[in-house]
């Protein structure tokens, strides 16, 4: 009769255990839901000598309602779209006309991106050189030339585009995410062109400050520096290029 019976555990002995459960897996669920976006945060904002992060935004949202106070400040639209719009198009079109014709980094059968394009004046500038496959990003779209998006988050895919510029890598707050997004959607052995200050420090809107090339050498880590110029850009005054490397190559069977 007894090795019939079977023993019920009660429900306070059940609640019990599952207290006991809940109370040793806390810290676990601690690490795994807070220490990993901390790690990622502090990894985000790594300072060194020759880069350094701007303080002062409490959030990220903080951070994009700064860049959207600039970005649709009417006064500077109108600006952008007017005076700015005939003075700088030639300027650039120089630009692309040299990495074009001389450093051979761009075609005219090139799909580009510029990103941090405002309304689109680096775009106008490629389209009237010939590169008509060409696209620029903003916080704030400009249709036709500039589309909405967020260069710390590309809404494109992968190996999209042969050629991308910016002259805004100092209002990245995430370094490391606005590089790594450009290569993962260049195309392998695509060209991305930056335009960066090094002599003097960018605008009140800037997110970071920048003191010489190599931290842009040590982000692009699938890139391989292809040259370092000055260029006379609005304020920008050294242009440094990378070229992404490319798949390796596959052996043939013989």
């Amino acid at each position: 009769m007894h090795a019939d019976m079977q023993i019920t555990p009660t429900k306070p002995f059940i609640l019990r255990c599952f207290l006991i459960s809940l109370f040793l897996s806390l810290p676990f669920l601690f690490l795994y839901l807070f220490y990993p976006q901390q790690q990622q945060q502090q990894q985000h904002h790594i300072t060194t000598k020759d880069l350094r992060i701007r303080p002062g935004y409490s959030s990220y949202e903080s951070y994009i309602q700064r860049q959207l106070n600039k970005t649709l400040n009417p006064k500077l639209r109108k600006i952008w779209t007017t005076r700015d719009w005939d003075r700088k198009i030639p300027v650039f079109a120089r630009f692309f006309e040299d990495l074009k014709v001389n450093k051979k980094l761009l075609k005219n059968t090139s799909k580009a991106l510029c990103i941090g394009a405002r309304v689109g004046q680096e775009v106008e500038a490629l389209r009237q050189i010939g590169v008509v496959d060409s696209v620029g990003m903003d916080l704030v779209p400009y249709p036709p030339l500039v589309m909405k998006g967020d260069f710390h988050n590309q809404p494109f895919q992968n190996d999209t585009f042969d050629f991308e510029f910016s002259n805004v890598f100092d209002h990245a707050l995430y370094p490391q995410r606005f590089v790594a997004e450009i290569e993962r959607t260049l195309k392998p052995e695509g060209v991305c062109v930056l335009h960066v200050a090094l002599s003097r420090r960018a605008d009140k809107y800037s997110a970071n400050d920048l003191y010489s090339v190599q931290p842009l050498v040590e982000l692009f880590k699938r890139s391989a520096l292809v040259h370092v110029r000055s260029v006379d850009g609005f304020g920008l005054d050294t242009e440094v290029a990378f070229r992404k490397k490319g798949e390796p190559l596959r052996r043939h069977r013989l």
